[in-house]
């Protein structure tokens, strides 16, 4: 078995304990509301930070979201590792699953769409995690703008893609799966706060799926890849020379 296969598992491991690592920060230094708050004022007479007791005063600004819980520091500094590691990851996990399916010989123009997605989403997150809304909101709504559609588009694109490489009874489950984890993804991205965190947890969940056929990856799967940018690069010198 690969040990690439590790890699999809690695992000909502590390992931989805940091999340609640930073919001646990952010609520102990009262920068947001815990989740089970629906009272929100227009306004308060004293800030939410200086404020004591169990009997709290929340505006609109306090509402956990997740970017909102990594908005000020130290929440921003974990926040900004934290989207920057799994920026990475997602990188990773976009090219190894491209090279698995032109091993598979069902390179299309789907499988291009696919890679280019979830790098559109690991921009997005990038630019999300280092330009806090607080502090930076018109790149922050950028990078959130690229990072919500593109993950969508690449949990769409990747399912289509399970279904078209499926060969074993094992690859029609995983492609139901994710065409589960697909449709609920897409109902909660337009909705907020609590269902942010459940449409983060149903992608990184996504994701994770991939280790069911990176366990399979070689240095075949790798050899493919690289012969597939020698021959882009050997059809773009033929065209030049035209």
């Amino acid at each position: 078995m690969s040990l690439w296969f590790l890699v999809p598992i690695s992000l909502p491991v590390f992931t989805l304990p940091g999340i609640w690592t930073i919001y646990a920060m952010a609520l102990y230094n009262q920068h947001i509301c815990p989740v089970n708050n629906w009272v929100y004022n227009s306004t308060c007479e004293t800030s939410l930070d200086l404020q004591s007791g169990s009997d709290l005063c929340c505006t609109l600004e306090n509402i956990p979201l997740i970017s909102k819980c990594g908005g000020v520091p130290p929440e921003s500094c974990w926040f900004s590792l934290l989207c920057s590691a799994a920026s990475f990851v997602v990188i990773v996990i976009g090219l190894l699953r491209y090279a698995q399916l032109i091993h598979k010989h069902t390179n299309s123009v789907l499988n291009i769409e696919g890679l280019f997605a979830g790098w559109l989403c690991a921009a997005g997150l990038m630019i999300v995690g280092n330009f806090q809304v607080d502090h930076a909101k018109v790149l922050h709504y950028v990078g959130a703008g690229l990072a919500f559609p593109a993950s969508l588009l690449f949990v769409c694109v990747q399912t289509l893609l399970s279904y078209r490489a499926a060969e074993t009874q094992r690859d029609f489950q995983t492609a139901h799966l994710r065409l589960t984890l697909t449709t609920e993804s897409f109902v909660l991205q337009h909705a907020a706060a609590i269902l942010e965190w459940v449409f983060a947890i149903i992608v990184l969940l996504f994701y994770s799926s991939f280790s069911l056929e990176f366990s399979s990856i070689s240095s075949e799967t790798l050899t493919a890849l690289i012969k597939r940018r020698d021959g882009m690069s050997e059809e773009g010198r033929k065209l030049d020379k035209v």
